[in-house]
């Protein structure tokens, strides 16, 4: 079916009729408000994750003294001198698994897939409502099974984000260890959940695009989407896969990572990495799109290198497939094919290294505006920056076995999935809350929190790669109970402080959102002055986006400052004389 002829079929779900309360708000079709769905649950699940984050920080700063105002919790989880260590493993388990899952995926796959597509590319709706709707749904179901380990006989999964076997495969409270056992559950939901959401984005995308939208006419931000469509639809399968078995040697007396039986532990790292490294990119290709429209729109300048910013993007999405095993540098691996893996680690820092050239030449001689969304593009692309030249260390076998499982990782994945992904997110709400709400957030406040997060996060994180390189190991609770650690303490004092700073000035974040969509100032159809189709709609949009016929597209995306009209910018919908005569 070509695009034109999809436009027309998906016609059908533009006749507007009035909808109770639960239709428009609870179990509503339109992808705007399936977008805004996704943007609650993550921002709620992202208070629980940074509330244990700080409760893990003042175990390692002050691990003899009572957490303040936590005497109410029952004594498994708290007690006095701090937080006991299975439950510091806890913690740090359920942290990354809602960080990860439950909060950046949703934001930036789910919220700003739903929201943007079918604005961005000229569409009333996605492709398949209904399953738009159900894929929200089953997350938040997923979310809800997460949430509820909390409140299970011995408590929430405690093997680590990664889950590695034989210690996830074995019930420590046979019978009625079910912490462990919700946590795979949760993440096979959250998997169908995305496999229905990367179908609808990927057959939107294809099927949907409106009159002269070809693929290098689309935003990179919709291209990014595309690809990380693609990646989820290719590697969940393998990680469901994964946990199914997991699950099956928990509770149906299978081997298949337990050594007793036969089975294979590495196997389960091979599964989970297989999916688990297209994942990080999963996590920062929005953020890379996000970070190139909001850098173009305040630099008043096309996009530097447009076409080699899409190919990178699909570069980095098929290199992604094949360096997981740099992984398992210490798993025991033949050194040869650990060789070829570093080889292709290193290889995928070409096309990530000709993105950051590519915004650095966009900025080149740029009319810049520094807005609040702006300055948290820029911090984007400067700690994704940091965090990958970490990562290239890493990808060097010799280096990687000294550092491995020390705190120089921990700052390696916050500098890239904090300051890269979180920040961009911080850039993408700012930059389009006036679409989904239709009010200002307020500049003052976003300049504030950036600041304030900037600073602290660079604080808390930079002080990592020092401890990592001082020999401090991941996941211990106690620090001060090793000799060779105590003259690090100080700097695990100093990292907490600035995390409990960093963690602080999110309430302004949230304070910001909470006022401006009761107080915030009226926005206008196109406050940015941005030249992409959504900004033609009103704001926010009603039910089918468009007031009339869908705008039809004449132009690429980032046409500003352009020669040929009189205002720094030139929307993709607006047809010049010239354009008409040629046609004509």
């Amino acid at each position: 079916m070509s695009s034109t002829a999809a436009v027309a079929v998906h016609g059908a779900h533009v006749e507007h009729h009035e909808l109770g309360f639960f239709r428009t708000y609870i179990f509503s079709t339109d992808h705007k408000m399936i977008g805004r769905q996704f943007l609650f649950l993550a921002l709620f699940m992202m208070s629980i994750g940074g509330l244990m984050a700080m409760l893990m920080r003042w175990e390692l700063a002050f691990p003899e003294t009572a957490v303040p105002g936590f005497g109410w919790v029952p004594e498994p989880y708290m007690y006095e001198g701090a937080i006991p260590p299975n439950t510091y493993n806890s913690m740090f388990t359920m942290h990354a698994t809602i960080m990860i899952f439950f909060v950046i995926m949703p934001i930036l796959v789910g919220c700003f897939g739903n929201f943007l597509i079918p604005l961005m590319i000229g569409a009333r709706d996605m492709a398949f409502p209904k399953l738009n709707m159900l894929s929200f749904w089953v997350g938040a179901v997923a979310g809800t099974i997460m949430l509820s380990s909390f409140f299970v006989t011995g408590g929430p999964a405690a093997a680590g984000w990664t889950s590695y076997a034989p210690l996830s495969a074995v019930p420590v409270y046979t019978g009625v260890d079910w912490g462990q056992n919700l946590w795979c559950i949760s993440l096979i939901a959250l998997g169908i959940s995305s496999l229905m959401g990367s179908i609808n984005y990927i057959t939107t995308i294809v099927n949907m695009r409106t009159k002269g939208m070809y693929f290098f006419r689309m935003p990179l931000v919709i291209w990014s989407l595309f690809i990380t469509a693609v990646l989820l639809l290719l590697a969940l399968p393998v990680l469901t896969t994964a946990l199914a078995l997991l699950l099956f040697d928990r509770l149906g007396g299978t081997h298949f990572f337990l050594p007793a039986g036969g089975g294979e532990p590495l196997l389960w790292q091979h599964l989970f990495w297989f999916f688990g490294h297209p994942e990080v990119y999963i996590m920062i290709l929005p953020a890379m799109g996000i970070a190139s429209d909001v850098i173009a729109t305040f630099s008043r300048k096309p996009i530097f290198g447009y076409r080699a910013m899409a190919y990178a993007m699909i570069g980095i999405a098929f290199l992604s497939w094949i360096v997981w095993g740099h992984h398992m540098f210490q798993s025991g691996m033949d050194p040869a094919l650990g060789t070829s893996f570093m080889l292709t680690t290193m290889v995928i820092a070409v096309p990530s290294a000709i993105k950051t050239f590519n915004w650095l030449g966009t900025l080149y001689k740029g009319n810049i505006h520094y807005t609040a969304p702006m300055l948290n593009a820029l911090s984007f692309v400067a700690m994704f920056v940091i965090g990958g030249l970490s990562g290239v260390w890493m990808a060097c076998t010799p280096v990687d076995m000294y550092i491995h499982d020390t705190y120089f990782i921990v700052a390696h994945i916050h500098y890239v999935l904090f300051g890269g992904s979180l920040f961009a997110i911080f850039a993408a709400i700012e930059y389009w809350f006036p679409k989904m709400f239709g009010r200002m957030m307020n500049e003052a406040l976003g300049k504030i929190h950036f600041w304030i997060t900037f600073v602290a996060f660079n604080c808390t994180f930079f002080p990592m790669h020092i401890l990592g390189m001082g020999g401090h190991m991941r996941r211990i609770y106690n620090p001060t109970q090793y000799e060779f650690l105590k003259p690090l303490q100080p700097i695990n004092v100093f990292i907490s402080i600035s995390a409990f700073v960093l963690g602080a000035a999110q309430f302004i974040f949230l304070a910001n959102i909470i006022w401006s969509l009761m107080r915030g100032k009226k926005a206008t159809e196109n406050p940015w002055n941005a030249n992409t189709l959504e900004w033609t709609a009103p704001s926010p949009p009603g039910h089918g986006n468009w007031v009339g016929a869908v705008p039809t597209v004449y132009r690429g995306p980032y046409e500003y400052s352009s020669p040929e009209v009189a205002e720094d910018f030139l929307p993709q919908s607006r047809e010049l004389p010239e354009v008409s005569a040629a046609a004509d």
